[in-house]
């Protein structure tokens, strides 16, 4: 597939585009720099550090607590559904935590919620690793065994999560998740039968059920679960909405399944869930209990719900955004698009280097250019037949959210990128 290669500028512009190529590194990459400082906490790095500024400057936005943001709006709802459905005395079951850093520990991470050590999501190209020790949450399931370990039978946790992904429309390397967990004892489980059934044995494991639980008490956990979830999910889209249950694999869940609706004539997938691995509890209490985990993205519920078409919408500013969700009722509130900027496409050639990784060409594309880079594009890949190195070709599409995004400015960003990516990644741009 033919591909319209990056060229560089006249040699007029070299002097400006130079000077702004060295103010830009200092800003975006600090590799100079030996440590790391994440609201006012000092890390030092190493070999595992894949943190940038722009990433480090989203750390303590928290979009999700923000009045009449949409995140905010879907997370009300949710909490909402379980302080409803569920009380005890009067109260809600259930507790909430939506405040908790997202600097934590691998341990806590991925240890914690039994995730092997060769497991693909590990990975130093997915993830924002402050140190070797240290690191963004992946996932709001970073904390589920310190939150157990606290007493804790039922509660819900929101926050913001970290991975290293691609550019484009339903992918940030910043987003929310909500996270919901509660354990029974025998007594809560089966009621006034749990004298005469018992929730654990010393079995086999099997696609129903772990080792350590009776097939009843999985069987009925798995009651439970569901008809929660369902609930939750009619209460976002409508008692009509029709949903379908299909069998997933996660760590820290046995069984595991995916809940899917059906939103206008497709079938989307929002949330994750299962019966918690037994160890993750026994490891946090001593108590005789089981309980269910899930687990589902606010921007993904938000997007299909308030029909906004690009994840990069919920980080503006712009109150012709924000002030369409200003509403006491929000039920048929869909995004209306206040004015779309003309884009401007650009494409870049190069060799790729021993050891590449796709997400540190996206993360340094997003360190230079910001939110101004609407997606990344691959559009050709060859491997050249003598040498067997592989060539990319980026298509890397510019776009302002707020204003008309000049040729100029563009080529000024993309000239930032070629020139940093040599540099940094080892990459040799195709000047053809």
């Amino acid at each position: 597939m033919p591909c319209n290669v990056f060229t560089l500028f006249v040699k007029e512009q070299s002097k400006y585009l130079k000077t702004n190529i060295r103010r830009c590194s200092k800003l975006s990459t600090n590799e100079n720099a030996s440590t790391v400082i994440i609201q006012g906490q000092v890390f030092q790095r190493d070999d595992m550090t894949t943190l940038t500024p722009k990433i480090i400057e989203k750390v303590g936005r928290n979009l999700h607590n923000q009045t009449n943001h949409p995140l905010y709006l879907i997370k009300q709802q949710i909490i909402n559904f379980f302080y409803n459905r569920f009380r005890h005395l009067g109260s809600p079951l259930f507790s909430v935590y939506d405040n908790i850093s997202p600097i934590v520990t691998v341990d806590a991470n991925f240890d914690s919620v039994l995730t092997p050590k060769d497991h693909v999501s590990r990975k130093k190209g997915d993830n924002y690793y402050i140190n070797k020790d240290y690191m963004l949450r992946a996932h709001t399931s970073a904390h589920q065994s310190e939150l157990v370990k606290s007493g804790l039978d039922a509660f819900l946790l929101a926050g913001d999560v970290y991975r290293r992904d691609h550019i484009d429309a339903s992918h940030y390397p910043v987003f929310h998740q909500m996270e919901g967990v509660r354990l029974y004892s025998e007594n809560k489980l089966f009621g006034d039968n749990s004298n005469n059934t018992p929730m654990f044995e010393n079995g086999q494991r099997t696609a129903e059920k772990q080792q350590f639980h009776t097939l009843q008490a999985a069987k009925t956990l798995e009651f439970e679960l569901k008809t929660t979830l369902e609930g939750c999910v009619q209460e976002l889209f409508g008692t009509d909405i029709e949903t379908n249950w299909i069998d997933a694999e996660f760590p820290f869940t046995h069984p595991s399944w995916e809940l899917e609706i059906k939103f206008q004539g497709e079938w989307l997938e929002v949330l994750g869930s299962g019966i918690m691995e037994q160890e993750i509890i026994s490891s946090a209490i001593n108590g005789q209990k089981i309980g269910y985990a899930f687990g589902l993205g606010l921007e993904r519920l938000a997007m299909i719900l308030f029909e906004i078409p690009h994840i990069k919408l919920f980080w503006t500013d712009d109150k012709r955004f924000h002030n369409q969700f200003m509403v006491e009722d929000t039920t048929s509130v869909k995004f209306q698009p206040y004015s779309k900027y003309p884009l401007l496409i650009m494409d870049i050639s190069y060799w790729c280097p021993p050891g590449y990784e796709v997400n540190d060409f996206h993360d340094l594309v997003r360190n230079i250019g910001g939110d101004l880079v609407e997606e990344v594009a691959l559009i050709d890949e060859f491997v050249h037949p003598n040498t067997k190195i592989v060539s990319h070709c980026n298509r890397i599409t510019y776009r302002s959210m707020e204003r008309t995004l000049t040729k100029d400015e563009a080529s000024h960003i993309h000239w930032k990128i070629a020139s940093e990516a040599e540099k940094i990644l080892n990459i040799e741009v195709r000047k053809i």
